[in-house]
């Protein structure tokens, strides 16, 4: 591999300059004004130098960027919208390819079908297809890019009645380790359709998604309450009951939460995706039970919902986690649960339960990549913090919660909420998918080209 020296190099200054004249993006190297801008991501916790940032435009751009590092065999990570924890869309004196200013996005109300280019955030998409009342499966941050979360299976609130944002996928438009541009649907590259649904970044770079629409909105049911932390042992009790019997058009995700002063809580966050006259009636129980501190239900746009989080996951911040899935909560879980969290280092600190199945357990696990379909919770401490000194507190907490849980889980992990953890923890997010996908890295990436990702390495 050249270094990120090599870049500053007339040479490479000379490189660069020819690359720019076949783009109709841009390419920044690291002593351009606007680097230190460029290379930085969500985690306020990731740096890294790349030695060059090829912002791509179209597709065209994208074959010229690949084109251009195979020739000099660079490491290559590529960049949507940059949310993974790790910062595994960037890399130190490699390539970053970026898609982040490809933004199309074209809505057929009539087919409820969209076509959206690889740069979008999800608060871009939901606006788009919620011009038409239409949305399909996203996250939970707008900030967040599509690209990244679909690749990797990509569950929201809308996930427990229309299933993954992988499994409403129509089709993919993709650039592949050799240059190529392939379009992969049900009826078209099969098999690479299959391995884009949940096989994350490891067999091209999907320039332009299609997805199924739904109608939705313009505003869901929320309800949220807030439980006393001396009560969470019981209101976690109940929420596990409760989310046990849910409708699929009921998600009720939690958190234990702590208050700028100290005081710390258990929160439940119910969205209901149907009529709200019988969303008041199904989520009636979360407001009776107990002796909640604060409670609410209300209907809120559905916009206004996907974007609740980003107060909570600024850019800039520092993060970490790791996660794991649980079928259920049992009383050893969650005393566990109760115990670990006390000891969070920061009051921005939380531990998460998003919870998941209803339409998305009811796809079989070979279907697609993503193998975990039967757990309810994806379960998983999240330390948020400031300064570089807080480094070693936040990370060993986030550790140790996850060593304290993992009795309890079921051994399977979500593949977007993997940092940089070993080929263990790639087998358990794919478990037995993971041979298939192997061989068919081997097809389409046999060099593991694209290997900046919860990466799966090419069978032999």
């Amino acid at each position: 591999m050249e270094s990120g020296n090599s870049f500053r190099s007339d040479r490479w200054a000379s490189d660069a300059a020819q690359l720019r004249s076949k783009l109709d993006g841009d390419v920044v190297l690291a002593n351009d004004p606007g680097y230190e801008e460029a290379r930085k991501v969500w985690n306020g916790a990731v740096d890294k130098r790349p030695a060059m940032i090829i912002y791509c435009a179209s597709a065209a751009d994208v074959v010229e960027a690949v084109k251009f590092a195979r020739s000099g065999n660079h490491l290559v990570a590529v960049r949507s919208g940059g949310h993974n924890v790790a910062g595994l869309s960037l890399c130190d004196d490699g390539i970053v390819i970026d898609l982040s200013r490809m933004k199309q996005v074209s809505v057929d109300p009539a087919r409820r079908v969209v076509r959206a280019e690889a740069g979008l955030s999800l608060g871009e998409f939901d606006a788009a297809t919620q011009a038409h009342g239409l949305a399909t499966t996203m996250g939970v941050n707008s900030d967040t890019g599509i690209a990244g979360l679909t690749l990797g299976g990509g569950f929201g609130k809308l996930g427990r009645k229309y299933g993954l944002a992988c499994d409403n996928l129509l089709s993919a438009e993709v650039v592949l380790a050799d240059g190529r541009r392939l379009l992969a649907s049900a009826a078209e590259n099969e098999d690479l359709f299959w391995g884009l649904r949940g096989g994350g970044g490891n067999f091209g770079i999907v320039t332009a998604f299609e997805y199924q629409l739904h109608p939705v909105g313009p505003a869901l049911l929320v309800c949220s309450v807030l439980h006393p932390y001396h009560r969470a042992r019981d209101a976690m009790r109940f929420y596990d009951d409760f989310c046990a019997l849910a409708t699929d058009e009921l998600s009720v995700d939690a958190a234990l939460v702590t208050a700028p002063s100290g005081e710390r809580f258990f929160n439940i966050s119910a969205c209901y995706c149907g009529d709200h006259e019988a969303g008041e009636r199904i989520v009636r129980p979360l407001l009776q039970y107990g002796a909640p501190a604060e409670s609410k239900l209300t209907p809120v746009p559905y916009i206004q919902i996907q974007a609740g989080g980003d107060s909570l996951f600024p850019r800039g911040r520092r993060y970490y986690w790791k996660a794991q899935f649980l079928h259920t909560l049992t009383d050893a879980a969650i005393d566990t649960l109760l115990e670990v969290y006390a000891r969070a280092p920061s009051t921005a600190s939380l531990l998460v339960f998003q919870h998941v199945g209803g339409a998305i357990a009811r796809v079989p696990a070979s279907a697609t990549p993503y193998a975990n379909r039967d757990a309810r919770y994806d379960c998983f401490p999240i330390s948020i913090w400031d300064t570089p000194s807080g480094d070693d507190a936040a990370i060993r907490w986030a550790r140790d919660v996850w060593n304290a849980v993992r009795p309890f889980s079921t051994g399977g992990v979500y593949a977007n909420n993997l940092g940089d953890e070993g080929d263990d923890r790639v087998r358990a997010a794919y478990g037995e998918n993971h041979a298939r996908l192997a061989a068919l890295k081997a097809r389409y990436d046999p060099s593991n080209f694209f290997r900046l990702n919860q990466n799966i390495r090419p069978s032999s």
